[in-house]
């Protein structure tokens, strides 16, 4: 159900309210039904909240003005073609919703179902190695050919967060950006390439409106949201401190499941994940099968239990007109990277990368290092 315009309006307003943290704003909203029966009551305020106090009562006097602004930047958010997300609404993701520090308005750009069955959010440190930028896309790469359908989602920094948003690209996997600050920007700009290509891939979401700026506090709000919409939170890397740290201990908070890859001992960027496991904050894995097992998510392997039994591909597989050109390719050519093969193929990359993931599951062709190819005898 979308709530209508009202009931949106209002809601964007009631999130003006000074003096009201985060969780008391989310049980203002919950208490009250909705947030136009707040809005009607803001002159009376604690007919709805008999303890609100002298300050927050005079507060609600600025109702109007609360107002005023909503329907100007819900004009915005409407012309730019951003959705406007309440609780009220049924693409609002329920995981965060059920979160009792949940944003009230969170504003979308993209296509992907912020409430699909599976949801992971990847967090790790902005200076990653190589070391933990090969391990999130070997995670990655791995996990969908375990769970072929999985939402990603990270923050979009610098790191770890934009690795895993391109191996999830790369990999055929929807991923989702939450962001700092409004829609209307971007940082860090050099990410836009990558942004644009999620907003069709996946989205970009954010609890700020337009014109607001990647202030320092932000990044912390953001952190509770990347959990919240998560069934688990993988930590790829991380220093003894940093942000990674705080939305695992946000995804605990929450219930969640966390998981951190292990790293060398006396390695900066390790040294945050070992410590988590460590202190048991965190499961240890080291796969994307680890992961999956620990999930009970181990029903969609099924090409883990046909690699287990042996079982590399079927004698006659039956191949479509496309599966057949790609493997004409690779039997005439040797290895080819997926771009080789999408130019000489003259397929588009998505259909390519699609028909590959095909290929793997039956057993005729073989993923190598370095994005090549390989045709199975």
């Amino acid at each position: 159900m979308t709530p209508d315009r009202q009931e949106i309006i209002n809601t964007m307003a009631l999130t003006r309210a000074r003096y009201l943290n985060l969780t008391s704003l989310h049980d203002l909203y919950t208490t009250a039904g909705t947030a136009t029966t707040v809005m009607e009551q803001a002159r009376d305020i604690r007919a709805i909240l008999p303890e609100a106090s002298d300050r927050l009562v005079k507060a609600f006097q600025q109702a109007g003005e609360w107002r005023h602004w909503a329907e100007m930047e819900y004009e915005i958010c409407t012309e730019r073609g951003y959705k406007v997300l309440t609780p009220s609404d049924d693409r609002f993701p329920l995981r965060l919703k059920n979160c009792p520090d949940a944003p009230l308005v969170l504003y979308y750009k993209g296509s992907a179902n912020l409430n699909q069955s599976k949801i992971i959010c990847m967090v790790g440190t902005r200076r990653s190695t190589l070391y933990g930028n090969e391990l999130a896309e070997r995670f990655v790469k791995d996990l969908r050919l375990i769970c072929p359908q999985v939402l990603i989602v990270s923050g979009l920094a610098y790191g770890i967060d934009i690795c895993a948003h391109r191996a999830a690209l790369q990999n055929g996997y929807e991923t989702l950006g939450v962001l700092a600050h409004g829609l209307d920007n971007l940082y860090p700009s050099m990410h836009r390439y990558t942004a644009d290509e999620m907003v069709k891939n996946g989205g970009l979401l954010t609890e700020f409106p337009t014109h607001t700026n990647a202030d320092k506090l932000n990044f912390v709000r953001r952190n509770r949201i990347v959990a919240g919409l998560s069934d688990a939170c993988i930590v790829v890397e991380s220093a003894a401190h940093g942000g990674a740290l705080i939305t695992a201990s946000l995804a605990r908070s929450y219930n969640r499941d966390v998981f951190a890859f292990p790293g060398n001992v006396g390695a900066e960027y390790s040294a945050g994940c070992n410590n988590l496991v460590r202190d048991n904050m965190a499961g240890l894995i080291t796969s994307a099968s680890d992961f999956a097992k620990a999930m009970g998510w181990a029903n969609d392997m099924v090409l883990a239990e046909a690699q287990r039994k042996g079982i590399e591909r079927e004698l006659f597989p039956e191949l479509s007109d496309e599966e057949q050109k790609l493997v004409n390719l690779l039997r005439d050519r040797g290895d080819l990277q997926i771009n080789v093969l999408t130019v000489m193929s003259n397929m588009p990359v998505n259909k390519v990368n699609a028909l590959l993931f095909q290929l793997e599951m039956k057993g005729v062709v073989k993923s190598l290092a370095g994005g090549n190819y390989h045709l199975l005898n």
